[in-house]
């Protein structure tokens, strides 16, 4: 479980295809605290360390996490927002995040707003899913709040500190990006739905 605060940015070192796996070498910041096994956000997707050595960790990810998200279209030396999992007592600063990816979008507008920064993406409706308006999203694990919800895109407000330490200031317009919906609506538009 995450909250969606992007603790800090890793650089992809090595990209090694095994398979269907991929395994995905990062150097980072808090690669000493990590340990094998540890759930680690990546871009909001939720990978568990492998191995560690110096700077750098391991983490591998199976055919259906690819298929789901962006990140077979990871580079070496791309930028990755990184989140640990929460601990318990801790405060909930963001919203609550699983790491599990429901479906990429992609960015199809950036504007600056005195100061700050709107993004706009777009998504697929066809896989049920929603925004609502000041309602929770995650892009690339970050949390923000919606602005502008429409059927099948969303705005979010991006302030100078979000965009300095997360790779959002990486993003243009065609950017592929990954969306992890808000789990409470997932539940109330899944029960909503059976009922009708």
């Amino acid at each position: 479980m995450f909250t969606g605060i992007i603790e800090t940015l890793g650089t992809i070192q090595e990209i090694k295809k095994d398979k269907d796996n991929i395994h995905i070498t990062i150097n980072s910041s808090i690669t000493n605290e990590l340990k094998i096994d540890q759930s680690v956000a990546h871009n909001g997707i939720c990978l568990t360390v492998v191995a560690t050595k110096d700077n750098n960790y391991t983490v591998t990810a199976i055919d259906e996490t690819i298929k789901k998200t962006n990140l077979g279209e990871w580079q070496e030396g791309d930028l990755v927002n990184l989140e640990r999992a929460m601990k318990l007592g801790d405060r909930l600063d963001g919203h609550i995040v699983q790491g599990h990816i429901d479906q990429t979008g992609i960015c199809i507008a950036i504007s600056e707003a005195n100061g700050s920064w709107i993004y706009t993406f777009e998504y697929d409706d066809k896989l049920n899913n929603l925004t609502i308006e000041k309602g929770s999203i995650t892009v690339n694990g970050v949390s923000l709040t919606v602005v502008n919800s429409q059927k099948n895109q969303f705005s979010v407000a991006i302030i100078p500190y979000t965009l300095e330490h997360t790779n959002f200031k990486n993003f243009k317009v065609g950017s592929k990006i990954n969306l992890e919906f808000d789990v409470i609506g997932k539940y109330i538009s899944r029960l909503y739905a059976n009922k009708i």
